[in-house]
């Protein structure tokens, strides 16, 4: 199951990008296995200041026809690490071929994406800045394919 991240904003070099692509990288070489991956990521830019509907369009021009929708918001499901893993894992199963991950800008995603949304996924009823989201992303689905390989990074 290919795994997509299709965000608002460019993320430059720095302390972010840095724990993104190491992340992303060990998600890969874990969940190649395990028929997760490979990861990609599609950053959308609205510079025309037209807000989350303009960021709206451009999210669903990155999205891959046909792939499960999942959301990143304040409002959404709180799930453990295990149970996560458990759902991307019933996803593969199930035949997935396409599984999108959205993360809106710094006003969040557009309630009319959001409710096209297959899930919506929470870390927290706190707010968190999008780019750090991108980086409790890029870990929880490391997490999770070290969860579902047996491997020891997942402790609880």
């Amino acid at each position: 199951m290919r795994l997509h991240l299709c965000v608002v904003g460019r993320l430059r070099a720095g302390p972010e990008r840095d724990l993104i692509d190491d992340y992303l990288t060990r998600c890969e070489r874990t969940g190649r296995g395990l028929g997760l991956g490979p990861v990609e990521v599609h950053e959308v830019e609205d510079r025309k200041g037209g807000g989350m509907a303009a960021e709206a369009v451009l999210l669903r021009r990155a999205i891959p026809g046909g792939a499960k929708l999942c959301v990143l918001d304040e409002r959404g499901r709180q799930m453990t690490s295990p149970d996560f893993a458990r759902t991307l894992a019933r996803w593969r199963d199930d035949g997935l071929g396409d599984l999108a991950f959205v993360i809106g800008g710094a006003d969040g995603v557009d309630p009319g994406l959001r409710a096209e949304a297959d899930m919506a996924l929470s870390f927290g009823a706190m707010v968190w800045p999008h780019m750090l989201v991108r980086v409790m992303l890029a870990e929880q689905l490391y997490r999770a394919c070290s969860i579902l390989a047996g491997s020891p990074y997942h402790r609880a």
